[in-house]
């Protein structure tokens, strides 16, 4: 072999050495380790008869302190792969302290096991049901809410007994339905594209229940057609009506969103909306 090819190829068969060496020492140093944003509770469901996930988010200075209290932010739809990461996300961001418009609160995340089931309750319109054949578990889930996830998670963090459920879609239907017939069980209800189309809009046409306490509402939906709109829209004059010397609802047209993607931006108008109202408020009792 020629003296100058064996030597190039010798130099070559070094440098490959050496670099592959380098590659391996600085991939020795790298470490991994999994990356948590919160915690993550499990349970039996003694109302629903299952096992049942919650995901939580604590603020930053939870663990540094024994004796601060924080609110409760409720998120159905609330899974990791669902809308439990972005929403934290606006929570921690809202409540940094140059923006602080949101006071640091604790976000619990109801992961979904039938969500076409616990967030609808009963229709008489044949293609609803045909549509959604496990529908109409609504009360049980609302019972579920109530007995169960607010006593576990007031138990088992420092919560201030401040509570905002936020409902998109069928999350919407359903916080709507709890707002009309039981507004104490939250203090301020953020919803977003309510699919009050199920039961041929029945709920528009459904008494409200008008909290004595303070109560702040926020309604939200994209551009997603005349009938989510008009849904909206009505919902909003609805209860407007009903609390029309409380000031408590708010409204927000997001035009060039969609049903996809209205929740995001939704969620951080309507949190600094609803706590701008009254960051203090306390829980109203019943």
């Amino acid at each position: 072999m020629n003296l100058k090819i064996s030597s190039a190829l010798s130099l070559l068969f070094t440098l490959v050495l050496i670099q592959k060496c380098f590659a391996t020492e600085s991939a020795s140093e790298i470490a991994v380790s999994p990356l948590s944003i919160g915690e993550q509770l499990t349970f039996k469901s003694a109302v629903l008869n299952e096992k049942r996930t919650l995901n939580v988010y604590l603020p930053a200075s939870y663990k540094k302190s024994d004796d601060k209290r924080y609110p409760v932010i409720y998120l159905l739809d609330g899974a990791i792969d669902e809308d439990f990461i972005h929403v934290s996300g606006i929570v921690q961001f809202a409540s940094f302290p140059w923006l602080k418009f949101v006071p640091e609160s604790i976000v619990v995340g109801i992961v979904n096991v039938d969500r076409k089931r616990d967030f609808t309750f009963e229709s008489s319109d044949p293609l609803d049901v045909k549509e959604f054949p496990t529908s109409g578990g609504a009360a049980s889930f609302i019972k579920f809410l109530d007995a169960e996830v607010q006593p576990l998670i007031d138990k088992q963090y420092r919560t201030n007994q401040q509570s905002t459920l936020i409902g998109q879609s069928l999350g919407g239907l359903l916080a709507t339905k709890i707002l009309l017939d039981s507004p104490n069980l939250f203090n301020n209800y953020l919803i977003v594209s309510p699919s009050l189309w199920w039961n041929k809009e029945s709920l528009l046409s459904h008494p409200v229940t008008v909290s004595e306490g303070n109560l702040n509402i926020y309604i939200g939906v994209g551009g997603e057609g005349s009938t989510m709109i008009r849904l909206a829209a009505s919902l909003s004059d609805k209860l407007n009506q009903a609390y029309k010397n409380k000031n408590a609802t708010s409204f927000k047209y997001f035009e060039e969103l969609n049903h996809g993607d209205a929740l995001h931006l939704a969620t951080y108008e309507g949190l600094k909306s609803i706590f701008s109202e009254n960051a203090d408020t306390e829980k109203p009792s019943e």
